[in-house]
């Protein structure tokens, strides 16, 4: 199947890392009509719509997902493109608005034939069979409610069967026994004919153990949207990689230091406080020439503390960097706890606009970015770094994607950019990412 005959992929991200098995597609802060069109019409199968809604209120999360498929809606009617499929991708360990995202969808795009959960998301250890959907956790398979992640500030859930998983997240609107299950043996003898016979958006949940597993559901997905069917995904990372069908990235993983502009230091952000994310700050910081820079964010509920706050950072930052060493920003390890999810995620837009802030006040010579959680990365992009689109170029360890500014950026021109999620990668994962742009070509 070529590219010009395979229906577009159309992702709407609710944070940046839903792009980290693909490469050299366009990634969409913005989404008025015109970027879209550029998208629809671009060479690469595949581009992403950073909606950025895992980080706004359930209200919040649905205005903006109906404006983008609004405008969608034109850009689609004005590019001629026909075929085409949705995926609202979101976390692999079931945290988001669902179903608050997929109904926004359908309610502006409408006519699905059925919307698929595909959590799988082999590189972090995530996998999906008899319809429970599994974490790896210390080389156990671990169902996702038995996680820190189910205990979500925001997104809590009890559920790692799929079907009960639905019917608490729609409160009974769609009952567990009404859920279609498509098992592993489903998958390898092949699913097209069951997918030929699915209408009126009915909710599919998808066994996937491995990427083979999912290859060969992207297979019969596609054949049938070729024979007129429309379908709508919430799904994490690895069904995009089979859906796209993309060749190995242009630049290895172990060579992405060639993209640095030069030999001058860069920053590490990082502000994801899940466990994983501490353990990999812990052994990143073992690393010499790294001047850690902690942000005591409870200030931020001070008068004058957001100011307090960003001019100690800078000072600190821009001291390191004139040493030749690589600034590591991190904020406080412990989570506050709020009277309510509201108040919760207010506070966590003014961590966001205290990290945009420090990024808009970076030196303006550092070589390279790395962003440490997906919310954070999805501000950098958007916010602190201002891109309306951005081109990504792959992946430099499983599951971390990689950027390059625009030439013409106004401070930042030519440097990579690491966007690399809080709930992946082993306990070297944020070290390795350093380490590999740290290596420059000849060394």
């Amino acid at each position: 199947m070529t590219n010009a005959s395979r229906p577009k992929i159309i992702v709407l991200d609710d944070d940046p890392t839903g792009s980290q098995t693909v490469h050299s597609c366009l990634l969409l802060t913005r989404w008025d009509i015109d970027n879209l069109k550029i998208a629809l019409l671009d060479d690469s199968p595949i581009f992403f719509v950073l909606t950025n809604t895992r980080a706004l209120t359930a209200p919040e999360a649905v205005a903006v997902t109906e404006e983008v498929c609004r405008n969608l809606q034109v850009a689609l009617a004005e590019t001629g493109t026909g075929e085409f499929l949705v995926v609202s991708r979101s976390d692999s360990t079931l945290r988001g608005h669902y179903p608050l995202e997929t109904d926004a969808i359908a309610n502006i795009l409408g006519d699905f034939s059925a919307h698929f959960l595909t959590p799988a998301f082999f590189e972090g250890g995530r996998f999906t069979k008899d319809s429970i959907h599994y974490l790896m956790v210390n080389g156990v398979p671990t169902p996702v409610h038995l996680t820190e992640f189910a205990k979500d500030s925001v997104f809590a859930y009890s559920h790692s069967y799929l079907p009960a998983y639905v019917e608490e997240k729609t409160k009974g609107r769609i009952p567990a026994d009404r859920v279609l299950r498509l098992s592993l043996p489903d998958i390898r003898q092949g699913c097209l004919a069951k997918l030929l016979t699915l209408e009126n958006n009915i909710c599919v949940v998808v066994d996937s153990e491995t990427q083979a597993d999912m290859n060969l559901f992207a297979r019969d997905v596609l054949q049938a949207v070729q024979m007129g069917k429309k379908f709508l995904f919430r799904s994490a990372a690895s069904l995009l990689t089979a859906l796209a069908q993309l060749p190995p990235q242009p630049v290895p993983p172990t060579a992405m230091a060639e993209y640095r502009p030069t030999s001058a230091p860069g920053v590490i952000l990082v502000g994801s406080h899940v466990r994983k994310t501490t353990a990999q700050l812990e052994e990143l910081l073992q690393e010499p020439q790294l001047v850690p820079i902690e942000l005591a964010v409870a200030k931020l509920l001070q008068p004058d503390g957001f100011v307090f706050l960003l001019e100690s950072a800078y000072q600190r930052i821009h001291h390191a960097h004139s040493q030749d060493q690589t600034p590591v920003i991190f904020t406080t390890r412990q989570e506050l706890q709020f009277p309510d999810v509201t108040a919760r995620m207010a506070f966590g837009q003014q961590v966001s606009q205290l990290l945009m802030a420090i990024v808009r006040h970076l030196p303006a010579n550092i070589s390279f970015l790395i962003s440490k959680g997906g919310i954070t990365s999805n501000d950098v992009l958007s916010s602190g770094l201002q891109l309306p689109r951005a081109r990504l170029l792959g992946q430099i360890i499983p599951g971390c994607s990689v950027i390059i500014t625009p030439p013409d950026h106004p401070q930042f021109p030519n440097i990579p950019v690491v966007l690399f999620p809080g709930n992946v990668g082993d306990r070297d994962g944020l070290r390795l990412v350093y380490q590999r742009l740290q290596k420059r070509p000849g060394t």
